[in-house]
């Protein structure tokens, strides 16, 4: 069994010694995460189609599904399809998609399954660069038409891969709602503008081996090992935007001095536009933290901020350029991290002036208690974590259903609030609707910095072109899940993979 299993330039090889000799070649390619029936006839059929078939696995990496998924590993699912008895071969590609593997392999017949003859209903876009390659070699697409399982349907149904109240709530929304409804929504957005505002934060990783205390200081040592910096704060948010909106103008301040414009720039999504003001003398605020690698784990940050007001002169540009060009956005996305950028009169002028605003403003480490959302006595969504909203309430202990319902609504005019809670979750409140928990989809976290945000700019848009608060939460939420699991901005989260991901859920 295990001596079918190859490398992708072994394969290569054989199959190109089988063609040699006259052989039909059958590719098959997938994930093959929990193997069932359906696999099994599907490959039967391939075999038939020639003589030799060869199956190849996404590898573990690029298993866009989701948190928590793959459930088997990449070396476990190659051996669990090599035990089959018509597979002559079985690899790993190293690559997102199966061109490369089709490249390399030239199989005479591509096996697929018939939920893929509909190349427009492919969330992920590759089926037609994957047959248009194919035939680039003389081969052709086979489509298999048998009896259809799918792996994510057992995984929800059967293996429990989520908490009680997590699994019960998915059930709920799978009798209520389709994949279908969800692409609707998210296509509803497609051609709105969005106007994000908010500072750019760059969030550096000094990646070290903590060594001990040393005996002569009270300090922690530390072994550099690398670093990385990534684009976060709105840089993040209007990136994500940017997955589901063609058009989205990025208003944010940067330093004059270490500005990091091109860094910036050079990680911006094609359909962001960015519009930078500057603080002179100032730097871009850059937030830099010690971590262990071996879990993630920060240790110590150190934040290179230029955080007072802006100068009377430099905030009336920034602030005229947003009243003047307000009206031209379908909506308005507000990032407030409190560092200085975001004062009273822009302020004013987006809760005056948006045709639909949803506002985040932060409490971090800079500024605790002097960002409170209750700075904008109205928007039309709000997304703000617990203790945020606890302190904007002045509230410390009650249920924090009352501190929205109760409190926040009193202070804020707003037609949607979203607080979310980490691993439990996010509660929702509209005033016609009243209050629903959504519970947390993924149990681990690699790395919480953002998650919030990529809820937050997926949410924003869709509540923009009316989708319903508790869905575009329920979307908010699955890309904040799968945010938890990236290091930092480390990959940004692309509009077929949070299809793909919502698709799972809702098998």
């Amino acid at each position: 069994m295990f001596d079918k299993i190859k490398t992708l330039g072994e394969l290569g090889e054989i199959a190109a010694a089988a063609r040699a000799k006259g052989r039909k070649v059958v590719l098959a390619h997938g994930v093959f995460d929990i193997l069932h029936v359906g696999h099994k006839r599907h490959l039967d059929i391939g075999k038939r189609h020639g003589d030799l078939l060869i199956v190849t696995l996404t590898t573990d990496r690029f298993v866009n599904k989701g948190p928590d998924r793959p459930v088997f590993s990449e070396k476990l699912r190659a051996e669990m399809v090599a035990a089959l008895e018509c597979v002559d071969y079985v690899g790993i590609s190293p690559n997102p998609g199966a061109e490369h593997v089709l490249e390399t392999v030239k199989p005479s017949y591509y096996l697929k399954g018939s939920e893929y003859a509909d190349e427009e209903a492919d969330v992920t876009g590759r089926i037609k660069t994957e047959r248009l390659t194919v035939e680039k070699f003389g081969g052709e697409v086979l489509y298999t038409e048998d009896i259809t399982f799918s792996s994510s349907n057992l995984s929800n149904r059967v293996m429990s891969l989520y908490p009680e109240e997590t699994a019960a709530y998915l059930k709920d929304l799978r009798a209520r709602i389709t994949v279908d409804d969800v692409k609707k929504e998210v296509a509803a957005v497609e051609n709105k503008r969005c106007l994000v505002i908010g500072d750019t934060i760059l969030d550096e990783y000094i990646y070290v081996e903590p060594l001990g205390k040393p005996a002569k200081e009270n300090i922690i040592a530390t072994k550099y090992k690398s670093r990385e910096i990534f684009c976060g704060g709105a840089i993040a948010t209007a990136n994500l935007v940017g997955q589901v909106c063609a058009g989205v103008d990025l208003v944010t301040l940067l330093g004059r001095s270490q500005s990091y414009e091109d860094l910036i720039r050079a990680n911006l999504h094609q359909n962001v536009s960015l519009m930078p003001f500057y603080r002179e003398g100032g730097q871009t605020t850059l937030k830099s933290r010690l971590v262990d690698p071996a879990y993630v784990k920060k240790l110590i940050e150190v934040a290179y901020i230029s955080d007072e007001a802006l100068p009377a002169a430099e905030q009336a540009t920034l602030n005229g350029w947003v009243e003047k060009n307000i009206a031209n956005y379908d909506a308005v996305i507000v990032n407030d991290f409190g560092h200085g950028m975001i004062d009273d009169g822009l302020v004013d002028i987006v809760c005056r002036k948006s045709k639909f605003l949803a506002v985040n403003a932060q409490t971090n480490s800079a500024n605790r208690g002097f960002n409170l959302i209750t700075k904008y006595p109205r928007a039309d969504f709000i997304c703000i974590d617990e203790p945020e909203a606890r302190l904007a309430a002045v509230e410390r202990y009650a249920p924090i259903e009352t501190v929205v319902r109760e409190k926040l609504e009193k202070k804020i005019d707003c037609h949607t609030f979203v607080i979310t809670h980490g691993k439990l979750g996010s509660i929702v409140y509209s005033p016609q609707a009243g209050v629903k928990r959504i519970p947390a989809l993924t149990g681990e976290a690699i790395d919480t910095i953002g998650a919030g945000d990529a809820f937050f700019a997926l949410a924003s848009p869709l509540l923009a072109a009316g989708s319903d608060p508790y869905l575009a939460a329920f979307i908010g939420n699955a890309v904040g899940a799968m945010k938890v699991r990236i290091v930092g901005q480390r990959h940004q989260i692309t509009k077929p993979e949070i299809l793909k991901y919502l698709s799972t859920l809702l098998k």
